[in-house]
């Protein structure tokens, strides 16, 4: 964590990555009906970035569904960080991404809750998401970045 940071509006240009959370995916669970398909991924993970640092709670999940004959997705994650913001305070971030992928990568909007001071404006943030593979199977990360 950048220790330098003092103001929260130092890192909201648009553009900035934000929010870098490693995930590890720990159990699938799908079913194919006859008019789509849907998958819950639970997971937990963890972040280390400018503004916070920390783990995901328990509970993590992410929910995909699909129609059949469609080539849309969507995704809607729902999880709990629990850390330190940037000014050593113990804290806890929810964040909701939702999103979909017409069967290339997942574009998401991510919407965040805190109990944080130092980062409340996260709230009324416009942000879009993003997610990459790693070179370790069962990792992925999810990009927040200002929008």
């Amino acid at each position: 964590m950048n220790s330098q940071i003092t103001n929260l509006k130092e890192c909201l240009d648009q553009g900035t990555e934000i929010l870098t959370i490693d995930v590890l995916l720990k159990e699938f669970n799908e079913v194919k009906g006859h008019n789509g398909e849907a998958l819950m991924i639970l997971f937990d993970g963890y972040c280390h970035s400018d503004i916070f640092d920390g783990d995901i709670l328990n509970g993590g999940v992410d929910t995909q569904k699909q129609d059949a004959g469609s080539n849309l997705r969507t995704l809607s994650a729902r999880y709990i960080l629990k850390g330190k913001d940037f000014e050593g305070k113990e804290c806890r971030i929810f964040i909701e991404n939702n999103g979909t992928s017409d069967g290339g990568r997942f574009t998401t909007t991510p919407k965040i809750l805190t109990d944080s001071e130092a980062l409340k404006e996260l709230e009324d943030t416009d942000l879009v998401g993003s997610i990459s593979g790693t070179d370790e199977e069962g990792h992925i990360q999810i990009h927040i970045c200002v929008k």
